[in-house]
């Protein structure tokens, strides 16, 4: 890891701060953050502050940087790794590398305590940062906002479910969302750190951890968390916020965001990190509607090679049969191949919209479902229907032309069954 530092240059936001740009590298990458300080400090404890999911950059944290720094506080802010982060692909171990570089640059600032500098970490933040003090006696104390003690693909399912349940949704909709396609997501190897667990790493910190919650997260199970943390850390201090949210925001249901931080948790960072305490405290956990449910593996039956087979097959299938075709069992097999061809692909539009959107994409709900998951399952018992039609007349004709759109009518009602299309 190598340090560099330019000269010292104070930001126009804040004229009680001082603000010193530097570099620093974990392995071939090059990170550049701005350390946030007080001026003319000495002795100071340091803090580094750990992002969390998505890119991010050192503006995103500097108003906290800056309280923190007018209390007392060098706090380093940096620019996420763009190099090997994506949706698709991260590593916590890499970040958390990236941490203690960060770390290791603040301790050799003019006027920090080398002995005093810790980390702080935000959401994936929060399990990155007690990962990098974990490798590293260098860093002297954790703090954590809306940190998980579950698996990040289990509380990713439980906020999917929040959202959806938010925008009115509920039934197989919710099912398909936040189980049946996230266990296909995590099963296909497109959900990094899926199984991540945060508990053996916090059961072996022996630095202080100082834990806080937002009782209105949605996005982390606060209770769980809560529980976890004080019966994994052996020096803790864990607080919970009445009406904050994820970020420790102002909110009124979790989802909106208030202007301003929960009162207390600024001047809260900045005692506890200035004196830390002797002794472990803890909130009670706050009250969860549910609780967080893991992530199954895939059984036999599911691997998403296979899902992503059918679909494909469904279509050649239903397309094969022409719309205007003319003749004995015409009929129903045109109305398969119609509302077959439209579930399939509108399917796959929704799918995609809920994975990019959180539900936000689909439009009113009626009856607790969506206006285009409605229109599917209504499709969907259409194409059920026509299956049965087409069979009969298959059956009445032999013929040989409804075999092909017939076995896709037959493979599609397992296919809309597990995917959710014709439940309630």
């Amino acid at each position: 890891m190598i340090l560099a530092v330019t000269a010292l240059a104070p930001p126009a936001s804040a004229a009680s701060v001082t603000s010193n740009d530097v570099t620093f590298r974990n392995g071939g990458v090059t990170l550049h953050g701005t350390v946030v300080a007080p001026p003319g400090g000495t002795k100071l404890p340091g803090l580094v502050m750990v992002h969390g999911s998505g890119e991010h950059s050192r503006d995103d944290y500097r108003f906290e940087a800056e309280a923190f720094a007018r209390q007392g506080i060098a706090t380093l802010v940096y620019d996420k790794r763009t190099d090997g982060y994506s949706q698709f692909e991260r590593s916590y171990s890499t970040l958390a590398d990236d941490a203690l570089a960060a770390v290791e640059a603040l301790r050799k600032q003019p006027g920090v305590d080398p002995a005093r500098v810790g980390v702080w970490g935000l959401s994936e933040g929060g399990w990155v940062a007690p990962l990098a003090a974990s490798r590293s006696s260098d860093v002297a104390f954790v703090v954590t906002l809306g940190a998980n003690g579950v698996e990040p693909s289990r509380q990713q399912a439980w906020a999917i479910e929040n959202q959806l349940r938010r925008l009115g949704m509920a039934g197989s909709i919710v099912r398909m969302a936040s189980s049946t396609m996230m266990r296909q997501l995590v099963g296909g190897g497109v959900f990094p750190e899926a199984h991540y667990d945060p508990v053996p790493v916090l059961t072996s910190l022996r630095q202080p951890v100082l834990g806080l919650w937002g009782a209105k997260d949605v996005l982390t199970p606060p209770g769980e968390a809560v529980r976890i943390f004080r019966e994994s850390v052996a020096h803790h201090t864990l607080r919970v916020f009445p009406d904050a949210q994820h970020q420790l925001r102002r909110t009124t249901d979790g989802f909106d965001k208030l202007p301003g931080y929960a009162p207390g948790y600024l001047e809260l960072v900045g005692s506890w990190v200035n004196h830390p305490p002797a002794a472990s405290t803890a909130d009670a956990p706050p009250a969860q509607d549910r609780p967080s449910t893991a992530v199954t593996p895939l059984a036999w039956y599911e691997p998403t090679w296979l899902q992503l087979a059918v679909p494909a097959l469904l279509l050649v299938a239903f397309a094969w049969y022409p719309l205007l075709r003319r003749g004995p069992g015409a009929r129903p097999a045109r109305w398969l191949s119609a509302t077959g061809l439209l579930t399939v692909l509108g399917f796959l539009v929704v799918d995609v919209l809920i994975q990019l959107t959180m539900g936000r994409g689909l439009g009113p709900v009626v009856a607790g479902r969506p206006l285009p998951w409605l229109v599917l399952q209504l499709l969907s018992l259409g194409a059920v229907a026509a299956t049965i039609g087409t069979a009969v007349a298959w059956w009445r004709t032999r013929g040989h032309r409804l075999g092909v759109v017939l076995a896709g009518g037959v493979v599609f009602v397992p296919w809309a069954v597990y995917w959710g299309l014709l439940g309630v």
